[in-house]
Parts: C-alpha cells; sequence; structure tokens
C-alpha cells in the first residue's frame, strides 16, 4: 500500500498547467510536436523538466502504434562481440546517441540460423521500431527477411547485395585502403603484401580493391594471404606470406587485431617491425596504440558512423526514404612504418 506521504507522480495536467497550455498541447509535443509552434514546445519542454514528468511508455506504444526502442543486431557468432574492439565500440556509441534521445536499445546476435529466425520473429512482432545492423556479409539473408516484414534497416557499413535497398554509414573502403598502400610504398618498401578480411565483407572486399590499385603492375596474387580479423589469422597469414616471399618488406593489414598478430608473427620469424618490415593497420582501436611498435593505422570514426546511422535509421523509422552517408578516414601515423 503506497504511503500517504507518497509524492504523486506528475500527469500532463500538471505539465499543461505549469507551460500555461492546453493538455492537448503537451500530448503533441510529447508524441513528435506537429502542428506546436516553437514557443509552446519550449515551454511544454521547460514544463516537463520542472515537474519532474515522465511520460507511460506502454501507454505510448498503445497510442502510436510504436515501441519507441530499437534492436542492435549483431550478424556474427557470439564470442566476437567480445574479442572484436569493433563491434563494442559501435556498440557503446549507438547506445549513446540513443541514450541522449531517450530511446533504449535491444542488444541481439543472430550468427546462425536458429538466432536469426528467432531474433527477426521478435522484431517483427513490434517489440522494437527499427533495427541497426552490424557486420553484414554479402547477401546475408536476415536483411532479405527484415525487409519483407518491413521493418526499417540501416546498417554499419555497406550491406553488399542490399546496398540499393536499405540505408547505411560508411568508411570509403577502396579509397583509404589505397592511401594507407601508397603510404607504405612511399616509405621505401619495395614488396608490400596484404592480408584482407573475410572477402563477402565491404572491409574485406574493398580493402583488397583499394591494394590492388595502389600495387598497380607490381599486383601478384603471391602478396596476398587472407584472413577473418581475429589476431590468429593474422599471425598465421604472416607465415604463409613469409614462406612463400621471404622478400616482403611491408604488410597492410585490414584490420588492427590482425595486425597485433602479424607483428608477433614476424617477432617469432626473427623480422622486426619496422626496421625489416612495416606494418599497418586499418581501424585505429585502443589496442593500436598499445602495440610495440605503436601501430599505424587507418582510423575510422566511430562515434560519426554510429551517429549517422541512428539519424538514418528514425528518417526511416519516420517514414522518410532510404539514404547512404560516406564518412571520411584519418591516416594514424605511428612507429610500424
Amino acid at each position: 500500500m503506497p504511503s500517504p506521504n507518497a509524492k504523486k507522480r506528475p500527469t500532463i495536467r500538471d505539465v499543461a498547467a505549469a507551460a500555461g497550455v492546453s493538455r492537448g498541447t503537451v500530448s503533441r509535443v510529447i508524441n513528435g510536436g506537429h502542428w506546436v509552434s516553437p514557443e509552446a514546445r519550449a515551454k511544454v519542454d521547460a514544463a516537463i523538466k520542472a515537474t519532474g514528468y515522465s511520460m507511460n511508455q506502454h501507454a505510448r506504444s498503445l497510442a502510436t502504434g510504436r515501441s519507441n526502442s530499437v534492436a542492435f543486431l549483431l550478424t556474427e557468432p557470439q564470442h566476437l562481440l567480445f574479442e572484436d574492439p569493433t563491434f563494442s565500440i559501435l556498440l557503446r556509441s549507438c547506445a549513446e546517441q540513443l541514450g541522449e534521445r531517450e530511446i533504449p536499445m535491444l542488444l541481439m546476435v543472430a550468427g546462425t540460423p536458429s538466432e536469426r529466425r528467432r531474433n527477426t520473429d521478435y522484431i517483427a512482432s513490434g517489440h522494437v521500431d527499427g533495427v541497426i545492423l552490424v557486420s553484414s556479409h554479402e547477401d546475408n539473408p536476415v536483411v532479405g527477411d527484415l525487409l519483407a516484414k518491413d521493418i526499417p534497416v540501416v546498417a554499419c557499413g555497406m550491406p553488399l547485395g542490399y546496398e540499393d535497398r536499405i540505408g547505411w554509414a560508411a568508411v570509403d573502403e577502396l579509397a583509404s585502403s589505397r592511401r594507407m598502400t601508397q603510404y607504405i610504398k612511399d616509405h621505401g618498401r619495395s614488396v608490400v603484401a596484404t592480408i584482407t578480411g573475410p572477402l563477402d565483407t565491404p572491409g574485406g572486399r574493398f580493402r583488397l580493391e583499394g591494394y590492388r590499385d595502389a600495387m598497380g603492375d607490381e599486383y601478384t596474387d603471391e602478396l596476398v594471404a587472407y584472413g577473418d580479423y581475429s589476431r590468429k589469422s593474422g599471425h598465421d597469414a604472416v607465415l604463409e606470406l613469409m614462406e612463400r616471399r621471404p622478400d616482403i618488406d611491408g604488410i597492410f593489414v585490414a584490420s588492427d587485431l590482425m595486425a597485433a598478430g602479424a607483428i608477433t608473427a614476424l617477432n617469432t620469424l626473427g623480422r622486426s617491425v619496422p626496421g625489416d618490415v612495416s606494418v599497418a593497420g586499418f581501424d585505429d582501436h585502443a589496442l593500436a596504440a598499445q602495440l610495440d611498435p605503436p601501430l599505424t593505422t587507418m582510423r575510422q570514426p566511430f562515434d560519426r558512423i554510429a551517429a549517422e546511422v541512428i539519424r538514418l535509421l528514425l528518417d526511416v523509422i519516420d517514414g522518410r526514404e532510404y539514404a547512404a552517408v560516406t564518412v571520411p578516414t584519418q591516416l594514424i601515423e605511428r612507429q610500424s612504418v
């Protein structure tokens, strides 16, 4: 039984009285601000803060037909959420962006067919208004499932196979990789190899294309090894490359995590970095500056990518057309090249 001294929860009536407007005006502000003057909106916003009013989210959902929440959907095995720094950075950045708008975010992982089915069924049941898609592989069936159910989807990174059907925000993978490869060459390296990510991801495909463009006539398949963005795959790829071409003196690696494994492997082989072999990465996670030597890398502005993805998704939820945004990278010079 509530205490007789318990403070009464503020209502729309209290907000309207404090703002000097009608309850209908307060309701319109709360539900999107349509047909409300800027002056009235400012009065209502100030009254909401002054009274401590908080909306009954269930009632609002019934009135608007929306859940006022979105899903962060990672289409990778669960362990990668904790092993690959990219995903945790994007998760934090998206949560912060949505938190500023008072919108909850649900974390979902769909790395297997059964996880994909459960999550798409849950999403389609109206529990979220839209989906932030993270790490989509080419022609990922989860995208088709969501589109078939008319769920708004916006991707972090270009969604291969769906780039003209959903919104996305990404860096220019090709141009950035071309620039980094040329940077290694400009520092006097004559035999430059690369370690790619999975070729059914935009980072894997376009970072390889950028490398190939920069190499020109010097390109050969002997100088390419394939990884999966894990530290171990970077380590193993270096052993493979050095067995084929012991004269390699520069390596562009398609992720910082793989670059960490590559440096470990080079040390095992008795090759110094950058004395014998220059190594450059891609992403600029906190890990990059902590390596020995600190890693030269291409910085992805993850906070900016997250902000654009949230903006694009909320636009689509509000009925606007899908759009795509490309954000700039920055070459970070450290001691590994």
